[in-house]
């Protein structure tokens, strides 16, 4: 599988939420439909812009999330495109009913932006750090989950998320937050489609989000050792990339997905259920282990959740000897009684 679009060098770093906002002003000045709530989130530097630009489309409904995705929903009714704006753990906490009732049960054309997702908002304390966004929203059916790696992605992923007839979730890390630049500006984001960032046939790291990075930094430092691993950027929760995930399995024979989530029902949950039932491999899921986050800065929570390289580095080292193992126990002959 042929890596593409990747920056030979992630000197450059962003915002997600810059390129999101971005995005959104682009498809402002093309579609009138195109509208920003928010629910006691400020709209940022961009969407500053977006506001002086476009005053009579952007809402502000102040503390109360479950509103903000009911007005949303009615938008959608009278034909407009609504993005909302709030905090991850209360689109969650109290948004969750109108989410899955007013949105997805009726397959309404919003698309809610989950600010503030995963372990990289450590400043504010455990108790507004969201992992278990993907295990709460991947059971409600109708939803689309997208979880971008750059701002780059994360600016590709909100003009898909226009053109997708239907509601769909776009999760973003925290707002101050810089990560390297992955991409180029000629990405080709498909929802549903897996990116492959590097090539390799011994192990698959399929990883998501802010951990696409980790990933790479892994995937090449295994190179210099003749290990060849394949990252996928599962930019796409759901629907999953079955086609990519399960030749990764058939080719590498072993994965590691990597993701600032809770394991219980996230990536790593997808991914188990996909390849339990259609091809069963060696795997290991690094991401947050069922335990509440805690304060700190984002590379400081990240280490305290196993989330570093060092961690992911050990996790491909056991599968890998698994497998080894594995191969190993096969090639024996059973001797003939």
């Amino acid at each position: 599988m042929k890596s593409r679009f990747l920056r030979k060098t992630r000197d450059v770093s962003e915002s997600m939420y810059a390129g999101h906002n971005r995005a959104l002003i682009d498809l402002a000045e093309k579609n009138g439909k195109i509208v920003c709530c928010y629910a006691d989130f400020p709209p940022g530097q961009v969407g500053e812009v977006f506001q002086k630009q476009f005053p009579d489309r952007i809402i502000d409904v102040g503390i109360a999330e479950g509103h903000l995705i009911s007005s949303a929903a009615g938008l959608a009714d009278a034909g407009f495109i609504p993005f909302t704006h709030c905090h991850a753990l209360f689109a969650l906490g109290r948004g969750y009913n109108q989410i899955r009732h007013n949105v997805a049960y009726d397959h309404r054309n919003v698309k809610i932006v989950l600010c503030n997702s995963g372990v990289a908002w450590g400043g504010i304390g455990p108790s507004h750090l969201a992992i278990e966004d993907f295990a709460a929203l991947r059971a409600i059916p109708n939803l689309v989950i997208l979880s971008p790696s750059d701002a780059v992605s994360a600016g590709k992923a909100t003009l898909a998320a226009a053109d997708y007839a239907g509601p769909v979730i776009i999760r973003l890390p925290a707002v101050g937050a810089v990560y390297p630049t992955l991409y180029t500006n000629d990405l080709k984001f498909e929802i549903g489609k897996a990116i492959c960032v590097h090539e390799g046939e011994d192990v698959a790291i399929l990883a998501t989000g802010i951990m696409v990075n980790d990933a790479l930094m892994v995937a090449e430092q295994f190179k210099k050792d003749g290990i060849r691993a394949r990252v996928l950027d599962i930019h796409t929760i759901k629907p999953l990339d079955e086609k990519a995930i399960l030749s990764a399995a058939r080719e590498t024979g072993a994965i590691v997905t990597v993701e600032d989530a809770n394991i219980l029902g996230g990536l790593g949950g997808a991914v188990a259920e996909l390849t339990a039932e259609k091809c069963p491999v060696r795997m290991k899921r690094v991401g947050v282990k069922d335990v509440f986050g805690e304060s700190g800065t984002s590379e400081e929570i990240k280490q305290c959740c196993e989330l570093t390289p060092p961690f992911i580095q050990e996790a491909v080292q056991e599968v890998l000897k698994a497998k080894k193992g594995n191969v190993a126990s096969k090639k024996r002959k059973t001797p003939r009684r």
